[in-house]
């Protein structure tokens, strides 16, 4: 599935807008606070119903506004579709597809793919672990759909055990049964902790290569760090039991996949604590890049979404970034400046300039 087309209406700083998108790359070029990033913003919300900027989403209706709408059609094997998305503040998300409430399959079906890079995801290197351990079971999710169920099998899991905790502490259960929880948190994590190892097994490599090409002088490792080195259920479980009065005392379960971590290294060091913002920042979009090649090969190209990845590139380094972007699938890169942008082997790049929450294309791509 490819964007077709995006329309917001009363989202941030936009009134009114619409955008026609090619089946490749798209530049869109404006001054800072001209609305690029809420542009990438709104594309995200219509195709997941969520914001990738904000938790109170509030934020994403237009000042003055009551309610804010964003439709985004894709196209793809003969099909196409219109996904819509509504919000008011105070009230449900109104989510459409082709006119009618969606099943969660069919939503699924009906959008592609998204990679979204900001700023603010920096924190997936610099921040804590659960965000890298969430990042991956999405990402496990979009790679293998019919494994996303293995996370969520093992978060019901672990809620249950802590809540038998907390009523083994309080007098009102036995210890005793925590035994059939722990069997059923054991059975769900050894099955997590496969889907992680398989999806990095695959990153790792690709890591490699892509953070080179984008700027990292010394070899950048992706490494699965897992709590238990446990193989099957039953040497989980034994495990859990083992540490039962350490988790009664503290009053929740300290052992299992949710303490996990998707380590980052750069020359052989955690690039969380050692490395610069600049080498966080590729170490991010090498990531971002490693998981598009992974999902390419799958024939699931993602639309990448990359705000301002250019502006602290050398030369030779945004080149680069462009011909990967050009390598597959549709991308929309923002820029406040667009001489930072590389033409690359004669193949046209379609530029969008934003002024304030209009949007203008250029009837000419550019091109080498």
């Amino acid at each position: 599935m490819r964007v077709a087309r995006l329309e917001l209406r009363d989202f941030r700083n936009y009134e009114r807008a619409e955008l026609e998108l090619g089946d490749g790359l798209t530049f869109v070029a404006g001054a800072n606070g001209a609305g690029k990033t809420n542009l990438l913003e709104a594309l995200y919300f219509g195709l997941t119903g969520r914001s990738c900027r904000t938790a109170n989403e509030r934020e994403v209706v237009r000042h003055g506004a009551r309610v804010t709408r964003v439709a985004v059609a894709t196209r793809g094997d003969g099909q196409e579709h219109v996904l819509e998305v509504g919000f008011e503040p105070g009230g449900a998300k109104r989510l459409r597809l082709d006119g009618a409430v969606p099943g969660r399959a069919a939503a699924l079906e009906a959008r592609p793919l998204v990679s979204v890079f900001l700023p603010e995801r920096l924190e997936l290197v610099k921040g804590a672990p659960a965000h890298r351990r969430a990042h991956l079971d999405r990402f496990v999710a979009a790679l293998w759909p019919a494994r996303a169920e293995s996370r969520a099998a093992y978060g019901r899991a672990l809620a249950q055990r802590n809540a038998l905790l907390a009523r083994v502490r309080s007098g009102t259960s036995s210890a005793q049964q925590l035994d059939p929880w722990e069997a059923e948190l054991a059975r769900h994590g050894i099955a997590l902790m496969s889907d992680r190892a398989d999806a990095v097994d695959l990153l790792a490599p690709r890591y490699l290569d892509r953070a080179a090409e984008l700027g990292l002088p010394a070899a950048a490792t992706l490494r699965y760090r897992r709590r238990s080195q446990a193989a099957l259920p039953e040497a989980l479980a034994a495990e859990l039991a083992e540490r039962r009065e350490q988790d009664l005392a503290r009053g929740f379960t300290g052992h299992g996949p949710h303490r996990d971590e998707l380590v980052f290294e750069h020359a052989e060091r955690g690039l969380r604590a050692f490395g610069s913002q600049g080498q966080q920042r590729v170490g991010v979009l090498a990531l971002l890049f490693a998981e598009r090649d992974v999902l390419i090969a799958r024939r699931r190209a993602p639309l990448m979404l990359l705000d301002d990845v250019m502006s602290e590139l050398d030369p030779d380094r945004r080149e680069r970034l462009t011909e990967l972007l050009r390598g597959g699938g549709q991308a929309i890169v923002t820029t406040t400046d667009p001489q930072h942008v590389p033409p690359a082997d004669g193949s046209g790049a379609a530029l969008v300039t934003v002024d304030d929450g209009s949007l203008r294309s250029l009837e000419r791509p550019l091109a080498a």
